[in-house]
């Protein structure tokens, strides 16, 4: 089985719309949609939920109000400053401790120095998850609660639930839309995968980020390659990230040049590629062709305009 990942060094790069194409233009294959903190690729898929889970992650400390005694222990160990006297009132005192949700670490310390045992750690829903059906085959994707952690630990069952779902349906490729970033949730997004494409655009700043999750990549030991979208709008920068590229050891699979047609695609909720054959679709059309000869292992077909 082969897992594409599809990142980029920040968000606004155009990742989400590379994979939006790729997903129209692959067969037999499963989506999953890996960037839970900013999801967006089911604005251009559409998915029909079939199936909805609740996603826990991680403990969260609440007080129970009727056995709080009011001594402030828990205020005066809890570090992150999530304990305060707000809590309702109850037959000994006229107010009781409680908990900020947002602001709780789930560490447990106001729990084991609580000396009347009135704080218990629960396991919160931190958001949902998903396996739905598009117009283009099954999709795995989720959503994180307002100020939720732990989407590391989200994106890790996005897919995982992705693969059981090509296994159970006897595809042969994966297509995730990851993260951007080097954080916890990129980490999770590409271990393992066959192919890392990192989409950068041609900035300074886009340079800057493309060498800090190339170097993610390539510290864990997976094949990555690049693409560099909105090409035309700088050529020298386009030439030196080329360059970069080059001296990275990465190959790269194909340049987007800049198009209002993917604008429009966006307004009509459809990839690129599904709007029409304007100059955008025609490069993701070809960055697509040397993206699934890498991961068969035959040579890319990138052309000097590619670069």
């Amino acid at each position: 089985m082969k897992e594409l990942v599809v990142i980029s060094g920040k968000g606004g790069t155009g990742k989400t719309s590379v994979v939006a194409s790729f997903a129209a233009l692959a067969r037999d294959k499963v989506l999953a949609d890996c960037d839970v903190d900013a999801a967006d690729l089911h604005l251009v898929l559409a998915p029909v939920v079939q199936k909805r889970e609740d996603f826990s992650a991680g403990v969260r400390a609440d007080v129970d109000a009727a056995a709080c005694m009011g001594c402030g222990q828990c205020a005066e160990v809890c570090r992150f400053e999530a304990v305060s006297m707000d809590g309702p009132a109850n037959d000994l005192i006229g107010k009781t401790y409680g908990i900020d949700p947002v602001a709780c670490e789930g560490c447990g310390v106001c729990a084991w120095f609580c000396p009347v045992e009135a704080i218990a750690l629960t396991a919160p829903v931190n958001g949902e998850w998903y396996v739905s059906s598009t117009r283009h085959g099954p999709m795995v994707h989720a959503r994180l609660g307002i100020a939720e952690e732990n989407s590391g630990k989200l994106v890790t069952l996005i897919r995982k639930e992705a693969k059981r779902l090509a296994q159970d349906k006897g595809l042969e490729l994966i297509i995730c839309d990851g993260s951007p970033g080097i954080g916890c949730p990129v980490i999770a997004s590409i271990t393992g995968a066959s192919l890392v494409l990192i989409v950068t655009e041609p900035t300074m700043s886009g340079l800057h980020d493309l060498e800090r999750v190339a170097g993610l990549a390539q510290g864990f030991g997976l094949k990555a390659a690049i693409c560099i979208n909105k090409s035309d709008i700088n050529p020298d920068m386009t030439r030196e990230i080329a360059s970069r590229a080059e001296s990275l050891g990465l190959e790269v699979m194909g340049a987007v040049r800049y198009d209002r047609e993917v604008t429009k695609a966006q307004v009509r909720g459809l990839s690129v590629v599904e709007h029409g054959d304007g100059n955008a679709a025609q490069d993701i059309r070809r960055l697509w062709e040397n993206v699934n000869a890498a991961m068969n292992g035959g040579a890319g077909n990138s052309t000097e305009r590619d670069t």
